[in-house]
C-alpha cells in the first residue's frame, strides 16, 4: 500500500479532527467498496454508510432515475450535501460513489475528518466485476464499455491520486486481503 500524503493513523495536528476519524473509500466503482466497507464495519464495530443508497434514498429514486429526470449535476449537488452531511459525523466507514472526488469540496470536508483510501483495480478487473450494471447511466454516453472505464479513469485518476491518504490495489487480492492491508492505517 502506497501512502501518497500521510502516514498511518491520527493527525492530532489537525485542528477540530475527531477522536475516530472516519474511514473513507474512494475509487471507481467496481473497485470493492462497498464489499470491503462491510467487512471493515464488521471488524471494528462501525457503521458502514453509503453515499449512492444516502443519496437514493433521500430521492426516492434510482440514480438512473435521478440523471434521466434531473440530470448528472443535480446528482451530484445530492451526492455534495449527503458527503458534508457523512462528514459531520464519527467513526463511520464512508462508501462514497466514484464521482465524489469530482468535486474538492466533497473532498476536503471528507478528509477533514477521515482518512481517505483510494481502492485501485485495472480496467480490465473493472470490467470483469461490474459486467454491464445497469443501475448506473452511461459517464460518457457514446464509447463502449471499456472505453467508457478507459476515459473515466484518465480524468479522475488524479483526483483519487490527489484525495487519498493510501492507495490500496485490489487485483488479485481477496476482500480479506484488502481489509487487513486497510485495518494497520486505520
Amino acid at each position: 500500500m502506497d501512502e501518497p500524503n500521510r502516514s498511518c493513523g491520527y493527525n492530532a495536528g489537525r485542528p477540530g479532527v475527531s477522536l475516530q476519524m472516519n474511514v473513507v473509500l474512494i475509487g471507481y466503482r467496481g473497485t470493492g467498496k462497498s464489499t470491503v466497507g462491510k467487512v471493515l464495519g464488521a471488524k471494528l464495530g462501525r457503521p458502514v454508510v453509503s453515499t449512492d443508497a444516502e443519496i437514493v434514498l433521500r430521492a426516492g429514486q434510482t440514480v438512473p432515475e435521478i440523471v434521466a429526470q434531473h440530470g448528472w449535476e443535480h446528482f451530484r449537488d445530492l451526492e455534495s450535501a449527503v458527503c458534508q452531511d457523512f462528514a459531520a459525523r464519527d467513526g463511520l466507514i464512508i462508501d462514497t460513489g466514484g464521482g465524489a472526488i469530482l468535486r474538492p469540496h466533497n473532498v476536503e470536508c471528507l478528509r477533514k475528518t477521515g482518512t481517505v483510501f483510494w481502492l485501485t483495480a485495472s480496467v480490465s478487473t473493472i470490467a470483469s466485476r461490474i459486467g454491464r450494471d445497469n443501475q448506473r447511466p452511461s459517464l460518457t454516453g457514446t464509447k463502449s464499455f471499456v472505453e467508457e472505464i478507459e476515459e473515466v479513469l484518465a480524468v479522475r485518476t488524479p483526483k483519487y491520486q490527489e484525495a487519498a491518504d493510501h492507495i490500496v490495489p485490489t487485483d488479485g487480492r481477496s476482500i480479506t486481503q484488502i481489509v487487513e492491508a486497510i485495518l494497520p492505517c486505520v
